[in-house]
């Protein structure tokens, strides 16, 4: 690809969160495109192989110390297009310590960047599905229905969505369009993601085939045999966001917020057996599911088991922990209700990309492979 030179350059995009799962798949998109520059913002370099491209710049800052963000960010005055794509896990989600982090790390971004970017032309924050519930409860009506975005916001002060978009809405004030995007299940390759259910997958099907051990479901009936969540591919994602912050018609408007699923059901009993047989490791239907297996129980002791499997198989550097969540894993597989999203008002937009959830997972199974995470 010819690389642009600076009268060439048209949008100039800021990533924040770009060692994520859609993060990383922003600056894939991104760079293939002509007339494009992009910085890339967090607050560790990429562990895996890095982005090297002439229009692309990783910045490292800690968007919770306002003094750095604003050294790092303020000169970007080029800036036209921020894809806020990032979080702050360090508390319980729904908790107040949770919601104060993330709208500091917003604020101190637009502080630095909205008084000198004045080229801005589109925000692309991204959330969740959870945008429809509360984990504190109650879960009956979650349980039959899917959500449109259009759904009323659940009570409680605590879901840092909701004060995300607002700071959005009150701090660009007509003046710059933005989109929200709201994806369910994240399958994407990352080493620093807290929810990376694709490296809790591989991390899993690679102990049990190195231990001989049953690959087994662990969870409940009915999320063994229902549908009750939507996967979200990180590259359908981060084409959503594009999609959004170029279209004329989405960019005229204030404000408009889009699922961003698959967009094809599934459930875990049906895709299985595929998924053992990915692994290398034997699958009867009979022995699948086991509702007493906890991960955060039968993993917690493997730490020393996966750093033989990385030196054995000269995989990158990480520890277990580096890439499998297993409490996330187990609260996934014993959610107690169904978070299910309509794509209706994405499709009638124009966006139409979709994938089988299956084919997302076997995708990025190879990715992790290839990345040198897994054998």
């Amino acid at each position: 690809m010819a690389v642009s030179s600076k009268t060439d350059i048209e949008h100039v995009a800021l990533i924040v969160g770009v060692t994520g799962l859609v993060g990383r798949e922003l600056i894939r998109n991104l760079v293939t495109k002509s007339r494009w520059k992009i910085y890339g913002v967090a607050r560790k370099p990429d562990l895996l192989k890095p982005i090297e491209h002439p229009n692309y710049q990783f910045i490292s800052c800690d968007l919770l110390n306002p003094l750095d963000t604003q050294k790092k960010l303020s000169s970007l005055g080029d800036v036209t297009h921020i894809f806020w794509v990032t979080w702050s896990s360090q508390f319980q989600i729904d908790t107040k310590e949770c919601c104060d982090q993330n709208k500091a790390m917003l604020s101190n971004a637009l502080d630095a960047l909205l008084p000198n970017a004045k080229a801005l032309k589109h925000v692309s924050l991204q959330t969740g599905t959870k945008h429809y519930v509360s984990l504190q409860g109650p879960f009956d009506d979650a349980n039959s229905r899917i959500f449109d975005e259009n759904s009323p916001r659940v009570s409680g002060d605590y879901n840092f969505y909701y004060h995300l978009e607002d700071m959005l809405k009150e701090r660009l004030a007509h003046k710059v369009a933005w989109s929200v995007h709201r994806p369910g299940l994240l399958l994407g390759c990352s080493q620093i993601s807290y929810f990376n259910f694709i490296g809790c997958l591989c991390v899993y099907g690679t102990l049990c085939k190195h231990l001989n051990l049953p690959f087994l479901f662990g969870g409940t009936r009915e999320r063994w045999e229902e549908t009750h969540i939507d996967g979200s591919d990180g590259r359908l994602v981060a084409e959503q966001h594009i999609w959004a912050a170029t279209n004329n018609e989405i960019c005229s408007r204030d404000e408009q917020a889009f699922n961003a699923t698959n967009g094809t059901s599934f459930t875990w009993k049906e895709i299985w057996p595929a998924l053992g047989d990915k692994f290398g490791v034997a699958v009867k239907e009979e022995e699948m599911f086991s509702e007493g297996l906890l991960f955060s129980n039968e993993m917690a002791d493997k730490g020393p088991i996966w750093q033989e499997i990385v030196a054995k198989e000269g995989l990158q550097r990480t520890e277990m922990e580096d890439l499998a969540n297993w409490p996330f894993l187990d609260s996934l597989f014993r959610c107690p209700f169904k978070l299910l999203a309509s794509r209706e008002k994405a499709d009638r937009y124009g966006f139409t990309r979709r994938y089988r959830t299956l084919d997302s997972i076997m995708y990025w199974i190879d990715v992790m492979r290839d990345e040198k995470l897994i054998p």
